[in-house]
This record gives structure tokens, sequence and C-alpha cells, in this order.
């Protein structure tokens, strides 16, 4: 069978299961270990057998449900690979845009400074916004937390494959910082925000196969921000940076909550490329 054959079947097979049907072609680029490029380049090329049973397979695993990165090992986020498993939530492509939102912000709020500027990631799951920083910005101070032991090995894993110095604590939500007594100047969080009746509205992708502990937050999915409002206060510097992740709609919300907590501070909005809430960051 020829490499454009297999992915052809693989398209409609998928298309059938009501699976993305370009999921095919990220699963024969990891079995093949070759780049996008390649794949379309070598559509003639002929499919060794095991390779064909490998890539078959695994196009079945996807349309019963198991996410591609789960049969991969891994998801890509602000270039660089992550490994992922059913114990963390699978890194999106819309919290690269927190990423890009801090790294706008900490040289314009906190300017030129002498001494190394301290993060706390709380929730890390893969540890991708941890380590990501630590890498784009390598002067800061980065910590990571999470309640999951699992996720907190991933975390790590990723942290060392990449090359990422940072200081990993178990345990839930800010706990572990205030246990210490410790200040910070930025926190970041992308925590559960998914209103719990929202659960059977999921893909069954999601909802079987990614930890409920990282997706969904209480009866109106603000739980965790309302505890943020509540404990924040305790850790942080006087000059301080805040960014979460939020779900849509709730951005009103979550800024009404931080800026009752933080009234002298500086609270917005950021909305993602589809106008939809996105971030809300505050400055202190």
């Amino acid at each position: 069978m020829k490499l454009f054959e297999a992915l052809h079947w693989a398209s409609s097979f998928l298309k059938e299961h009501s699976r993305d049907e370009n999921a095919g072609e990220l699963l024969m680029m990891w079995i093949l270990n070759i780049s996008r490029s390649t794949l379309f380049a070598e559509q003639r090329m002929e499919l060794p057998a095991a390779d064909w049973e490998r890539f078959a397979q695994a196009v079945k695993d996807h349309a019963s449900g198991r996410p591609v990165q789960h049969i991969i090992g891994y998801e890509e986020f602000y270039g660089r690979r992550f490994i992922v498993n059913e114990h963390v939530l699978i890194p999106r492509p819309e919290t690269e845009e927190l990423i890009v939102a801090v790294l706008d912000r900490i040289n314009k709020h906190f300017g030129p400074s002498s001494e190394p500027l301290k993060l706390a990631d709380i929730g890390t799951g893969s540890g991708a916004i941890a380590v990501t920083m630590k890498l784009e910005r390598p002067a800061l101070e980065v910590a990571a937390s999470d309640i999951s032991t699992e996720a907190i090995k991933i975390a790590r894993e990723n942290a060392t494959k990449l090359g990422a110095e940072i200081e990993f604590r178990q345990g839930d939500l800010l706990n572990p910082f205030i246990n210490e007594g410790e200040k910070w100047d930025i926190i970041l969080s992308n925590p559960p925000y998914i209103p719990n009746a929202e659960e059977q509205i999921l893909s069954e992708v999601v909802r079987e196969h990614e930890p409920h502990n990282a997706l969904f937050g209480g009866v109106d999915g603000l739980d965790f921000y309302r505890r943020f409002a509540q404990d924040l206060p305790k850790i942080l510097n006087e000059k301080a940076l805040i960014c979460f992740e939020i779900g849509a709609g709730q951005g009103e919300s979550v800024a009404g909550m931080m800026r009752e907590a933080f009234p002298k501070g500086h609270t917005e909005i950021i909305f993602d490329i589809n106008g939809k809430d996105r971030i809300v960051l505050i400055e202190i």
C-alpha cells in the first residue's frame, strides 16, 4: 500500500467515526518519524507492512476516542514538544496566548531589575506554562505546583528533557506557597474552569481521557478563581503580575473578583483571536 492510499483510508475511516479526518497525518508522521513536508513529498512511497499495521491500529485507537496526543505521547506547545498522558491536560493553542501576554508585560510592568523575578505556575499539569516561561526568560526563578503527584512527574520529566530549571511542589492550589511564607512577583494559572453541567456536552475524547480535576471548576466554573481572590494577597509582593486563562463568557466575573481583591491594581480582560474572553491580567 502506498502512503497516499493509507492516508486516504484513514481520513475516510475517521470521518465515519466523527473524528478529525486530518489526524491520520499526525499519526503517520509519528510512525515514520518524518516531517509534514516529507509526508507530502513522499506520497507515492510504498508503506512497509509493519508500519501499515501500526498505523491502522493507531487510527482505530483514535476513532474509538483515544486522543492522538496520548497515542503518540506528546503535544507541541510554543514550538516545543511536551510529554503528555492521561494524568495531565493536553496543552491547547489558546494557552500560548497567555504566554504571549505575560512575556509582553513583564518588562513593561517591572522594568529593569537587579534581582531575579520569582514566578509561580499554579496547577502546572504537563508543565507547559512553567517550562516555556523559564526557557523564554531564563533569568526568572520559576516554581510550579499541582495537586496531582502523577502530573508533577510528567512536568518534571518535561522540564528535564527541555532543560528548564524549575522547582516543583505538590499540593492544592496556593497551599504549597502559603505554607512557606514566601512572596512572589508573577502568578500564572490555567485552572479548571468548565462548569460541571457541561461535562456531558464535551467531546468524549476529552471527557473520557483527560483528568476531570484539570477540567471542571464547580457549578459555574469559577471556584478556583474565588480561591485565588481570597489567597493570592497572602503571597504577592507589593508589585506583582497575575495572569489567568479563563473560559468564554467568564471575563467580567473573574475580573470583578480580582478588582475586589486588588482594588489598587489594574485588571483587564484579553480576548483571543476569535474575540472570546481568554485571559484576565492583573497588574499590581
